[in-house]
């Protein structure tokens, strides 16, 4: 397929207002670029995660089932209609949203979300697109449904790679290990059903014919890669196209990782965390033959959600770094990526509220979605001059 083309600068910033929505932003230093906090829209109700257009709009998700829309730099009132039914509570609801690559031709967008069952006593996580003409969104049709279900770790995150297939991460949908028992027979590690793994698709929902279990009995074939707990961080790197994540662990042990096809992951077999409350010992160990090791982890955990490369220029020290997201932690991180390891990390934001989503704007910026105790909002991080 071909090699897709990011949305240019010039293009967005025509259209993007240079005046923020907050006169007065905060000031944070970190050791390569100091930077402000501006506020870009607030009056939202837990916002998910953040994508944009080309024409210079910001489509933002509410966990309580709408789809909001920044266009020339004002929230506007009404979310968009035509957003599917979603089971918006605990940790489901509307949760990812991603333009196609062909956005400017095709108008089409991707939202996650968790889709009720028949009984609405549990949901499922569910891709479907649809067109977004700037008035409403009509969809195509479901693309993905999961053969999980639960209380939580709905994961959804999306993602196109650079040669435009669609990566979808699921969560183990709280499946608990059983203590004392055989780790090895959670759902996280079969392939039989979508606990804890990332799926890779054509745009249309089709499965790929080089995915890596196309073929093989007993496994479903629109599987990448399995042993996951609850990723809620995706990004592509930008010049490699490698699949980087991060997922949560439990009460310590969230992990960075690249996903190979047809790895294992390992939860909950292996890995850094403990039981919540009483710390006592979940996994066999932190390592086992056939399953992959973190290139970093956090031990306390950070919640991690929300993950991109920076590729701009408006803070140039950090061009090819990986910005984390963190809710529990209240934080974002710098990991410096030399060689596909990880051989540093710096903390740039903190105590600034639950970061559900971290995201580059095509103008340079990055841009943040809050959920904090004095209001959600979504906010960008600017240079300090």
């Amino acid at each position: 397929m071909t090699r897709r083309l990011p949305i240019t600068v010039a293009a967005w910033v025509l259209a993007t207002p240079n005046t923020p929505v907050a006169a007065q932003p905060d000031l944070h230093r970190t050791e390569l670029h100091d930077l402000r906090v501006v506020t870009v829209a607030e009056g939202l109700e837990a916002p998910w995660a953040i994508a944009f257009l080309p024409d210079g709009e910001i489509l933002v998700t509410e966990r309580a089932g709408r789809l909001r829309v920044i266009r020339g730099g004002r929230l506007l009132p009404d979310p968009v209609p035509g957003v599917p039914e979603v089971v918006a509570r605990g940790q489901g609801g509307l949760l990812d949203v991603v333009a196609h690559p062909d956005f400017a031709t095709n108008r089409t967008i991707y939202l996650s979300y968790s889709k009720p069952t028949p009984d609405h006593r549990w949901g499922t996580t569910a891709v479907v697109r649809g067109i977004y003409d700037g008035d409403g969104f009509a969809p195509i049709g479901e693309v993905f449904e999961a053969a999980s279900r639960g209380r939580g770790h709905y994961g959804s995150r999306l993602a196109f790679d650079l040669d435009g297939y669609l990566y979808i991460t699921v969560g183990d949908r709280q499946v608990t290990p059983r203590a004392g028992g055989d780790l090895r027979s959670h759902p996280a590690q079969k392939l039989s059903d979508h606990h804890g793994v990332v799926v890779r698709l054509h745009d249309d929902g089709r499965v790929p014919a080089d995915n890596p279990f196309v073929g093989r009995d007993g496994t479903l074939p629109e599987i990448w890669s399995y042993g996951h707990r609850n990723s809620q961080g995706l990004a592509v790197h930008p010049e490699s196209g490698a699949i980087w994540l991060t997922e949560h662990g439990p009460q310590g042990g969230d992990e960075v990782n690249v996903a190979h096809a047809g790895a294992n992951y390992g939860w909950p077999v292996i890995g850094y965390g403990v039981n919540y409350g009483s710390g006592t010992r979940i996994h066999d160990s932190s390592h086992a033959p056939g399953m992959e090791q973190p290139l970093h982890y956090w031990t306390p955990s950070i919640g991690t959600s929300g993950l991109a490369f920076y590729t701009g220029n408006k803070f140039p020290e950090w061009r090819g770094n990986l910005l984390a997201g963190g809710l529990v932690g209240q934080r974002i991180d710098r990991l410096e990526i030399e060689d596909g390891r990880v051989v540093a990390s710096e903390t740039i934001l903190a105590g600034a509220g639950r970061v559900r989503d971290v995201r580059q704007g095509p103008d340079g910026l990055i841009y943040v979605a809050l959920d904090a105790r004095s209001g959600p909002s979504i906010v960008r991080l600017e240079p300090a001059r």
